[in-house]
């Protein structure tokens, strides 16, 4: 385990006043799941904060036991003379709110009725999910940061710079938007109509029943059809059948349906359908473009350093889409790079190729 940060721990912070939340409700005894890589210096200054995509966790980087199998989700980006160098950097990378991975969300204990939310709980924004990182980044001592993020999490990273102008040193935006397409937010909606409208979904009261697992199977299944480019599925997939002929029935029969079949049934594992519901709303929710009437406007007053990269064949969050922000930062007379990588990987390029991403991101935090 020399090439990675080892052995990990997640912990958990139970933030210390109420938030308020952008539609108007207040919760209390808010619990944030985080993991730390490398150590924080004395000025409180050489910090990364790690945003995760839409179904990720605090689990970046390293191994929680030595009998884990996989490493955390961005274990190739994270980790001593890897992109984010933990012999130079202090990395922070927490569960959003709303998830289902320890931080507080729909499958959390309502302190005042002794159940789990489920639907009681309030629906939150991206926004929000920032306020939860800010408490925690406080509670770290940390006092200047880089903030990285991709997909999900790039929006996260471009509301740091928004709201925490006075913290946030720099910003890694990778394979995101500042708001999701129509089409984003159509993929979305048939995902969560897909949990809404199981038998077991009981009005996302299930969690000492049956849960909704054929929904959000279904919901996981159309989220990766936008995760992959087409010339990643040929290249995958093609038109080959599982078991090289027709079975002419209506079961699993070619190759790529038996791949989403899969990824689907294995999701249900792991992760929550509200949770689904809750982070995929606020994703089509973010949009600081009607906030604040155009995309300048909302980096008006941000002096980090930015850098954002996209990938070709991305077609949920496209290069046009990145454009759309290093567009804004000049006119804004702000500094930023852009780089569009060639990749036949589609939206998930960001956590496949990173190879490619560690030369220009060690490079810029060089710079800086």
């Amino acid at each position: 385990m020399t090439d990675t940060v080892g052995i990990v721990q997640t912990e958990y912070y139970n933030l210390e006043r109420p938030i308020t939340l952008d539609c108007g409700k207040v919760l209390s005894n808010v619990k944030v799941a985080y993991e730390t890589y490398g150590k924080l210096n004395e000025k409180g200054d050489n910090a990364i904060l790690i945003c995760h995509a839409l179904t990720a966790d605090a689990h970046a980087a390293g191994y929680h036991s030595h009998e884990d199998r996989k490493p955390g989700w961005w274990d190739t980006m994270i980790g001593p003379n890897k992109a984010f160098d933990t012999n130079k950097h202090f990395v922070i990378c927490s569960n959003v709110l709303g998830g289902c991975m320890g931080t507080t969300g729909p499958n959390s204990i309502n302190p005042e009725t002794g159940r789990e939310y489920g639907h009681s709980f309030p629906v939150i924004t991206v926004e929000d999910m920032v306020k939860v990182e800010k408490e925690l980044i406080d509670y770290l001592n940390v006092k200047k940061i880089v903030v990285v993020g991709g997909s999900m999490g790039g929006m996260q990273a471009i509301e740091w710079s928004i709201n925490y102008p006075e913290y946030v040193k720099s910003v890694i935006i990778v394979a995101a938007a500042a708001r999701l397409s129509a089409q984003g937010i159509a993929f979305n909606a048939v995902g969560r109509n897909a949990i809404l409208t199981d038998p077991d979904f009981n009005n996302g009261d299930y969690y000492d029943k049956k849960h909704p697992e054929n929904g959000l199977s279904i919901a996981r299944m159309i989220g990766h059809i936008t995760y992959l480019s087409e010339q990643a599925m040929h290249n995958k997939f093609g038109r080959n059948f599982k078991e090289d002929k027709p079975n002419f029935d209506f079961g699993v029969d070619f190759q790529v349906e038996s791949y989403l079949d899969y990824q689907g049934r294995i999701f249900v594992d792991r992760f929550d359908a509200n949770s689904y519901l809750y982070v995929t709303k606020a994703v089509d929710y973010y949009d600081p473009i009607e906030k604040y009437g155009s995309l300048e406007n909302a980096f008006n007053r941000t002096s980090a350093n930015f850098l954002v990269i996209s990938f070709t064949t991305d077609w949920l969050f496209t290069p046009e889409q990145a454009k759309e922000i290093v567009s804004a930062l000049i006119k804004k007379d702000k500094k930023v790079s852009y780089v569009e990588l060639e990749s036949p990987c589609g939206h998930d390029a960001f956590l496949i190729e990173w190879e490619k991403q560690t030369r220009i991101i060690k490079s810029f935090l060089g710079e800086v």
